[in-house]
C-alpha cells in the first residue's frame, strides 16, 4: 500500500470504523511504525503527537482494536480501518469518541442472513433445512411464505406479542429464502420501501 506519510511531515490520519455497526469509533494518526506494527500485530496502532512515542490503543485498558481491513484514501494519505473493539474506545468510558453508543442496527442483520441463505443455496449441504427447501422447488418455499404468514396474522390477533415476534420471525425468513430462489435481495425491498417515500411517487 502506498501512503503518503511526508505530507503531513511523517503523520497520516486514521479513522477507525467498526467492522459490525460500521459506526465510526475515534481518529488517530500513525507514522511509518505505527502503521507496520499495526499490520504485524492486526491491533491498530498510533502515534501519540503529545507523547512522540507509538501507543497500541488497549495496551492499558485492554480495549484493543483488532484489525480487519485497512483501506487508504483517494490521495494515498488518510487511512480508514475496519476494527472489532474489545470495549469502549473512548478513555472517557464511552463507546466512541464523540460519547455515541456503539450497537448494531439488528435490521442489518437481514443483509448478513441473506448472505448465508445463498451460500446455503449454492453449496446445497444435506442436513440443512434451507436446502431441503431450494430443493423442494419455488412453489413449495412460496407456499410455505404463505403458511408463515398466515400464523403471524393469527398469532397477531389471538396471540402473544412473543408469538408474533417469532412467526413474524420465521415469515421472513421463509420470505428471503423466496427472494433469494428467484435471484433478489432483502436490500431490493428496502429500496422499493424508500422509494415509495419519494416526493413524485406513484404506484406501480
Amino acid at each position: 500500500m502506498n501512503i503518503d506519510f511526508e505530507k503531513m511531515g511523517g503523520l497520516v490520519p486514521v479513522i477507525v470504523q467498526d467492522s459490525d455497526t460500521m459506526k465510526v469509533l475515534m481518529l488517530g494518526f500513525m507514522n511509518e511504525e505505527a502503521y507496520n506494527k499495526t499490520v504485524a500485530t492486526k491491533k491498530v496502532t498510533f502515534y501519540s503527537r503529545s507523547r512522540k512515542c507509538l501507543w497500541t490503543k488497549g495496551e492499558s485498558s485492554g480495549n484493543f482494536l483488532n484489525v480487519v481491513s485497512i483501506k487508504n484514501d483517494c490521495d494515498n494519505d488518510t487511512l480508514l480501518i475496519e476494527a472489532m473493539p474489545e470495549g469502549p474506545v473512548c478513555h472517557t468510558g464511552t463507546d466512541t469518541c464523540w460519547g455515541e453508543e456503539n450497537k448494531a442496527n439488528p435490521l442489518m442483520f437481514l443483509s448478513s442472513l441473506q448472505d448465508f441463505i445463498e451460500k446455503r443455496h449454492e453449496e446445497m449441504p444435506e442436513g440443512s433445512y434451507t436446502t431441503s427447501l431450494f430443493k423442494d422447488g419455488l412453489n413449495r418455499i412460496a407456499q410455505k411464505v404463505g403458511e408463515e404468514a398466515l400464523e403471524t396474522v393469527i398469532e397477531a390477533v389471538n396471540g402473544t406479542d412473543d408469538r408474533l415476534v417469532y412467526e413474524a420471525s420465521d415469515m421472513f425468513y421463509h420470505l428471503i429464502v423466496l427472494l433469494t430462489a428467484k435471484g433478489l435481495r432483502i436490500e431490493r425491498v428496502a429500496e422499493e420501501l424508500r422509494d415509495r417515500h419519494l416526493p413524485g411517487w406513484h404506484k406501480h
